[in-house]
């Protein structure tokens, strides 16, 4: 088995476990409670290869914390885009540090809502680079990737989908 099919093969044991704790809540508070970042990510199949690359560079249960972030989460088709062997190549234990900067630069601190973006210009990552925002025809993009969806809150912060993969300068 690939690490891929490894990483996955981890991720559907998790959103299995999510799903079998969410059917075993059971309080009406468990059941109006936000799930988190991750938990959402994990739900959503259209994130599994983000979910991988959390995994491998151990952040879950960093963006499982209590925040807040907002997240600029690629999708799988983000992911895609890549050139061949890329992401393979970033699960790999040996760059784990690369695979960390690159996704912590998809992680500002603090909620920024939909609302507040399109009144910024640039955002500082938590790996530390600054992130340009631009807006124009009510469409909003982050270092040249489309925000294609936004607003999906989470308990400990919001998620923003974006349709490329962004990389920090440094």
């Amino acid at each position: 088995m690939t690490i891929v099919g490894k990483l996955l093969a981890v991720v559907a044991l998790s959103a299995t476990f999510l799903g079998t704790t969410a059917a075993y809540a059971g309080s009406s508070a468990a059941a109006e409670a936000k799930p988190s970042i991750v938990e959402i990510a994990v739900s959503n199949p259209d994130f599994s290869t983000l979910v991988a690359a959390l995994t491998a560079a151990d952040l879950v249960e960093t963006l499982s914390g209590d925040g807040p972030f907002t997240v600029f989460a690629p999708t799988n088709e983000a992911f895609a885009q890549l050139p061949d062997g890329t992401v393979e190549m970033l699960l790999l234990p040996e760059n784990k540090d690369k695979l960390v900067a690159i996704l912590t630069y998809h992680v500002v601190a603090g909620t920024v809502m939909a609302a507040d973006v399109v009144t910024l210009t640039e955002a500082t990552s938590l790996e530390g680079d600054t992130i340009t925002i631009m807006t124009a025809d009510g469409a909003v993009m982050v270092d040249g990737a489309n925000v294609v969806a936004t607003d999906i809150e989470a308990s400990n912060g919001v998620i923003h989908v974006i349709d490329a993969v962004i990389m920090p300068n440094s």
